[in-house]
C-alpha cells in the first residue's frame, strides 16, 4: 500500500519527533564534568549558616574572649609573678608571724570573755544572795510582808480578865517553837516588841489593841500549835482567867502589817 493511499499513516510510519534543547541545558551539558574534589569544595564553599549557628558561634567567641582576658589580667597582677626565692620566704614567715600574733589575740580575749563571765555570774549570784538576805532581814525587821503555814490563835477576853504578860506569854512560846512572824491585831511583832496595859486596856509598842485578840503566826503548825496547848501553857492559863483560846492551823498565813524601816543613829555596818 502507497502513502499517497493511506495519507494519516500509522504510528509506525509516521517518524517521531526529538525535543529541542535550550540554552542553559546545552551550556550544563557543554561543561566538563568535575571530580570529588571539586564538588566538595563547592559544597563547602561559600559557607551555609542558620541564625541560631551564628548566635551560638557569637557566645563562644565572646565566652573566649573573656577568659582570655581574665587569664591576662591575673597573670599581670599576681604579686608573685617574678618574685625571687628569698622574697618568698620573706612572705611567708611574715604571713606565720601575723597568723601566731592572730592566734595570740584571739587566746587573749577568749580569757577576757572567760574572765568576764565568770565575774558576772559571781556578781549575779552575789546579788541574788543580797536580795536574799534581804528579803529575810526584812521579815525578822517586820519591814515587808511575809506567807507560809502557820497558825491562829485567837483570845476571847470577854470578862476583860486578860493581861498584857499573858498575852506576852503567848509570844514567847510561840517564837521558841520556832515562829517567824508574828502578828497581833494590826501590829507587827518584832525583836523589840513590847505588851503593856491590863484590864481590856492593852497596848503593844504604844499601839491599843482590842479583844479578841488575833494572833497570825507563820511557822510550822506541827510545833506551833503543841507549844500553845502543853499543860499548864498558855492555853490553860487564858482559860483559868475565864478568856478562850482556839488554835487553827491553816497552809496559808499572811502576815502584812509593816513596822516602818529605822535608820540607826550611831550605829553603821562594820563591813564599810
Amino acid at each position: 500500500m502507497s502513502t499517497e493511499e493511506n495519507p494519516q499513516g500509522t504510528p509506525e510510519d509516521t517518524p517521531s519527533e526529538t525535543p529541542e534543547e535550550t540554552p542553559a541545558q546545552a551550556a550544563e551539558a557543554s561543561k566538563p564534568e568535575q571530580t570529588g574534589r571539586q564538588r566538595l569544595a563547592a559544597g563547602l564553599w561559600p559557607p551555609r549558616f542558620s541564625r541560631a549557628q551564628l548566635v551560638v558561634a557569637l557566645l563562644l567567641f565572646v565566652l573566649g574572649l573573656g577568659l582570655a582576658i581574665q587569664v591576662r589580667s591575673t597573670s599581670d597582677n599576681s604579686a608573685l609573678r617574678g618574685a625571687r626565692q628569698e622574697d618568698l620566704v620573706r612572705i611567708l614567715d611574715e604571713l606565720d608571724d601575723r597568723t601566731q600574733r592572730l592566734e595570740d589575740e584571739k587566746t587573749r580575749l577568749e580569757s577576757q570573755r572567760s574572765e568576764l563571765e565568770s565575774s558576772s555570774d559571781q556578781a549575779e549570784e552575789a546579788r541574788k544572795q543580797t536580795l536574799e538576805k534581804e528579803r529575810q532581814l526584812g521579815i525578822l525587821a517586820g519591814t515587808v510582808a511575809a506567807q507560809g503555814p502557820g497558825i491562829t490563835l485567837t483570845v476571847t477576853d470577854g470578862a476583860g480578865s486578860v493581861e498584857s504578860d499573858m498575852l506576852l506569854d503567848a509570844i514567847q512560846e510561840l517564837r521558841a517553837a520556832g515562829a517567824e512572824a508574828i502578828q497581833v491585831n494590826d501590829v507587827r511583832v518584832v525583836a523589840d516588841s513590847y505588851f503593856s496595859g491590863g484590864d481590856g486596856d492593852i497596848e503593844v509598842d504604844g499601839k491599843k489593841i482590842d479583844a479578841p485578840y488575833r494572833f497570825k503566826v507563820i511557822g510550822k503548825p506541827e510545833d506551833l500549835e503543841p507549844a500553845l496547848n502543853i499543860p499548864g501553857g498558855v492555853v490553860q492559863t487564858l482559860e483559868k482567867e475565864q478568856a478562850t483560846a482556839t488554835v487553827t492551823r491553816s497552809n496559808k498565813i499572811v502576815v502584812d502589817a509593816l513596822r516602818p524601816a529605822e535608820r540607826p543613829d550611831y550605829a553603821r555596818s562594820s563591813s564599810q
